[in-house]
C-alpha cells in the first residue's frame, strides 16, 4: 500500500516544483517593471468607486440588500469594484500575457522541452496571475476599510474570497487564450469584459432587470463573483455564497482542464 502511495505523493511534489518554477521565471523577467503595472490595474477601480460609487451615489441614496440590510451606495459598489479588479489583473495576465508567450515569443516551446507538462505551465501563470490579482484586492480592500465601507475583520474574509475570484478568472482567462488566433481577437474579448463589468449586478441589484435579462446576468462568472464578494464584505448574502464558491471552484477546474489540453494540442503539433 505504501509503495503505491508513494510515488502518487512524488509526483505531486515533483509536478509542483516544476510549476513553481515557471512562476519563478516570470519574478525574474519582470521584477523590475512589475510595480507599475500593479499601479495602474490598482488605480482604475479606485477612480470608478470615488466618481460612481461616491459622486453618483449623493444622488441614489442608500440602497435595500435582499435581506433587508440598508447600506450606502459606495458600499454597495465597492464589492463589485473589488471583484472587477481581481477579475481585471488575473485576465490581463492569463490572456494577453500569456498568449504573447505562446504564441509568438515562442517561451513554451522550449518549456516543454524539460521535464514540464502543459498542466504544469497552466498551474504555474495562473499563480503568477494570482501575486497580481491578490495585491489589487490588498490594497482596494485597504482602501475600502479607510473609507470605511467594510470592517477590518470582514476585509480579512474578503481576501481570500477575492483570491477565489482571481483563480476562476485566471483559468478561464487560460482557456479562453488558447482559442485566440490573433491580437485582433482581444478586441471582442475586451468587449465580453466590459459588458460583464457593466451587467453583473455591479451598479445595480439584479433584481433591477426584466426575467430572462436577470436570469442570464445570474449565470455569469462575475456576478457569482460579486454576490460573494459583497455577502462577506457586507454580511448581506447569507449562506447563498456557497452556491457561489461551488460556481468559482467549477470554473478553476474547467479552466484548467481545457487550458491544458489545448496547450498540450498546440505545442506538441
Amino acid at each position: 500500500m505504501v509503495s503505491l502511495v508513494l510515488p502518487r505523493l512524488v509526483d505531486v511534489s515533483a509536478a509542483s516544483r516544476r510549476a513553481a518554477s515557471v512562476t519563478e521565471r516570470n519574478v525574474a523577467a519582470l521584477k523590475r517593471v512589475y510595480w507599475l503595472l500593479l499601479l495602474s490595474g490598482f488605480v482604475e477601480p479606485v477612480l470608478y468607486l470615488f466618481s460612481i460609487g461616491v459622486g453618483v451615489g449623493t444622488l441614489v441614496g442608500d440602497l435595500t440588500l435582499p435581506g433587508g440590510q440598508i447600506v450606502s451606495y459606495a458600499a454597495f459598489v465597492a464589492p463589485a469594484m473589488l471583484a472587477s479588479s481581481a477579475m481585471t489583473g488575473a485576465l490581463a495576465e492569463t490572456t494577453f500575457n500569456f498568449f504573447g508567450k505562446m504564441k509568438y515569443m515562442k517561451l513554451y516551446d522550449g518549456v516543454i522541452a524539460t521535464p514540464v507538462r502543459p498542466f504544469e505551465i497552466a498551474l504555474g501563470e495562473l499563480a503568477w496571475a494570482m501575486g497580481r490579482g491578490s495585491a489589487y484586492s490588498a490594497a482596494f480592500l485597504a482602501v475600502m476599510v479607510a473609507m470605511d465601507l467594510t470592517t477590518p475583520l470582514r476585509a480579512l474574509v474578503a481576501l481570500p474570497a477575492a483570491v477565489l475570484v482571481g483563480f476562476a478568472f485566471g483559468a478561464l482567462g487560460m482557456a479562453l487564450a488558447t482559442f485566440l488566433r490573433s491580437w485582433q481577437d482581444f478586441d471582442l474579448m475586451g468587449s465580453a469584459q466590459f459588458t460583464l463589468f457593466l451587467f453583473s449586478g455591479t451598479f445595480v441589484p439584479a433584481t433591477a432587470y426584466p426575467a430572462v435579462l436577470r436570469w442570464l446576468v445570474e449565470v455569469t462568472p462575475l456576478y457569482r463573483s460579486v454576490h460573494l464578494i459583497r455577502g462577506v464584505a457586507l454580511d448581506g448574502g447569507g449562506w447563498s455564497w456557497l452556491v457561489d464558491v461551488a460556481y468559482l471552484l467549477l470554473t478553476i477546474g474547467l479552466g484548467l482542464l481545457v487550458a491544458s489540453r489545448r496547450m498540450g494540442r498546440l505545442l506538441y503539433k
